[in-house]
């Protein structure tokens, strides 16, 4: 364990980058309009905006994560912040749609070689009776960047222009450079072999299943091109994945991806914890924008500002819950914090008529702020406790492309199901029907039609509701966290994780 007497601030110049990569997820969504009009793109070409960026930072993450096992967080990290700040000024000054989706494709690699570092490094540098604290700040910044990435976008849009939901990236990319370079430790790395096979087998995977799930409603779910059909690329993925798993057990070598993880039942439960929190999140937050804009008439900007209670609460109690799950199971905190968020996604699906008081609505978004302070850190911990320093880089990459997956199946889900309840709640409008989606009343919904729109509003946020308690049951199985031992000094590693470390080099 390579334990380092400053570990704060290498914590922080991590969470600097990770909270721009973050909101680059979310950010575009209120810019494709102006995009639009910009690029004079139309309304497929700007989904692939923020579809390549997904697609390029899911798929690479079980790779880039060893990557970081094999040369170092450090370096690894610097290098993708390099290229996603230098991919965002190429954003920021693309002069048409298909130059703007390239530069996004390089953005979404930088931030895979970022992403896994992140958990990697505090894995590695805090001891596990102290981790629990920095991942609440690592899990803060997850949970409030879905959040602030709207609302900065609408005040850039509205003040500035598109491009300059890229152009912000510049200065923080630049500082944040600066900070890690001098602040985060070089560890030591681990002379892996790497698994060529199984880093073709499981990018090829994961690239037609996520590409399929993503773009599946783009191409009502049949075909894309002669014989390759949604559903195809789907089940090819699925099936290359169970090569690679195969391929994973019977390489003799040194696997990409080390199968002992998931001899810790913590880690494999958390991974399903976080592919529920990953398609939660996603997914409550359409049905939800278009109710506040299309129903209530609110702006882009003032209908992202309703979720800045969740915002305050969840940073402002993740230091608090840091603190907690050092000393007691997190399976508890984490239990609550799934359960909560139901209760307000829930919540939010009784406010849903059109006479609703607006400021109704900022109850059940606070009540979200406190399901996420009890959400992402006790995850995270729980995933990286029992783990060796050489598998660090691997079981981050794991974590996150979970999360990724699960996002991307909550953007396709969410999208089927308000297609369909649009369908039965105003089966006489156009769009009604399913064929057009509620974007396309442009922002002038007739009256008539809001308790129509807003009762298949409702209905759609419930299915987030129901997949988030999926994740509160496992939770609850969690095993108790072992006593501490011996993690106070650097290089010595207590005799449990010793152990699995050894199993792990056995297993590879």
């Amino acid at each position: 364990m390579e334990i380092v007497a400053r570990p704060w601030p290498a914590l922080w110049s991590l969470v600097i980058g990770f909270f721009m990569i973050l909101i680059d997820t979310t950010i575009v969504s209120v810019a494709n309009p102006s995009i639009m009009e910009g690029l004079n793109a139309d309304i497929n070409s700007v989904i692939w905006v923020t579809s390549a960026y997904l697609l390029a930072y899911a798929v690479p993450l079980l790779i880039t994560g060893r990557l970081g096992d094999r040369f170092g967080p450090k370096r690894l990290y610097l290098s993708g912040l390099v290229v996603f700040t230098a991919a965002s000024l190429w954003c920021g000054l693309s002069g048409d749609v298909n130059t703007l989706i390239l530069a996004r494709v390089f953005q979404g690699f930088g931030a895979a070689l970022m992403t896994p570092q992140t958990m990697a490094v505090i894995t590695r540098i805090f001891a596990p009776d102290r981790r629990g604290a920095a991942m609440s700040i690592w899990g803060a910044t997850a949970g409030v960047a879905t959040l602030v990435g709207p609302i900065l976008g609408g005040v850039l849009v509205d003040g500035l222009g598109w491009e300059w939901i890229f152009f912000i990236n510049l200065p923080v990319g630049v500082i944040g450079f600066f900070l890690a370079l001098r602040y985060v430790p070089a560890l030591s790395t681990h002379p892996h072999k790497f698994d060529i096979p199984g880093v073709l087998l499981s990018a090829v995977g994961l690239f037609l299943l996520v590409f399929g799930i993503q773009e599946g409603e783009t191409y009502d779910w049949g075909t894309i091109a002669g014989p390759i059909t949604v559903w195809g690329l789907i089940i090819s993925g699925i099936a290359v994945l169970v090569v690679f798993v195969v391929w994973q057990k019977m390489n003799k070598g040194e696997p990409l991806l080390p199968l002992s993880l998931f001899r810790d039942r913590n880690f494999s439960l958390a991974n399903i914890g976080i592919t529920t929190v990953g398609f939660t999140v996603t997914a409550f937050t359409l049905p939800l924008i278009f109710y506040f804009q299309l129903v209530r008439g609110l702006t882009p900007t003032e209908s992202a500002l309703m979720m800045v209670p969740m915002a305050l609460i969840s940073g402002g109690l993740a230091p608090v819950v840091g603190r907690i799950i050092d000393r007691v199971n997190p399976k508890f905190i984490t239990a609550s914090g799934l359960l909560l968020m139901s209760v307000a996604l829930t919540w939010n699906a009784l406010l849903m008529h059109p006479d609703t008081p607006i400021l109704l609505f900022l109850l059940p978004s606070a009540v979200l702020g406190f399901a996420n302070a009890g959400i992402w850190a006790p995850l995270g911990t729980t995933a990286t406790r029992n783990l060796p320093p050489r598998l660090a880089g691997a079981g981050a990459g794991v974590y996150n492309t979970t999360r990724q997956i699960g996002a991307v199946l909550g953007s396709a889900a969410i999208a089927v199901l308000i297609q369909a309840r649009l369908a039965a709640e105003l089966p006489a409008v156009p769009g009604g029907s399913g064929e057009a989606a509620p974007t396309s009343f442009a922002g002038a919904l007739p009256e008539s039609l809001h308790e129509g729109f807003s009762t298949a509003m409702a209905q759609s946020i419930l299915l987030p509701a129901a997949v988030i308690l999926i994740g509160a049951a496992v939770a609850l199985f969690f095993a108790k966290p072992q006593p501490l031992q011996g993690w106070g000094t650097p290089g010595v590693l207590p005799a449990a994780s010793a152990g699995a470390e050894g199993a792990g080099a056995r297993a590879s």
